[in-house]
């Protein structure tokens, strides 16, 4: 990935999560956070063990990420872009569907 696809994908995922890192790591301590998305064989949702990683890649400093970090910005965009056109009818507050995101540190309701 070239300099100039680092900085685009960068900032849109700094635009997309749109929680803080303390703020990632208090959902992700919640029962709710480890419940919601699909889980793997060690049990961890995809969506959780992502969530912790973003909360390292919100504390590096840009000349600290490596081309693996940059790569899971580009996944993390991709899957919040992917799951917000999937917004449910209804009351979202309590539902699966904002969970899953906020693993992914965005809160569709701020």
């Amino acid at each position: 990935m070239d300099a100039k696809k680092k900085q685009e994908v960068r900032q849109e995922f700094l635009h997309l999560v749109n929680l803080s890192p303390a703020e990632l790591e208090k959902w992700l301590a919640t029962d709710r956070s480890k419940a919601a998305g699909q889980h793997s064989s060690d049990g961890e949702s995809t969506g959780h063990a992502s969530g912790r990683r973003i909360v390292e890649l919100l504390r590096q400093k840009e000349d600290q990420l490596s081309d693996d970090d940059y790569e899971h910005m580009q996944k993390v965009n991709g899957f919040i872009h992917r799951h917000l056109a999937q917004r449910p009818t209804g009351e979202i507050e309590d539902s699966r569907w904002r969970q899953s995101l906020m693993n992914w540190g965005h809160d569709p309701l701020t």
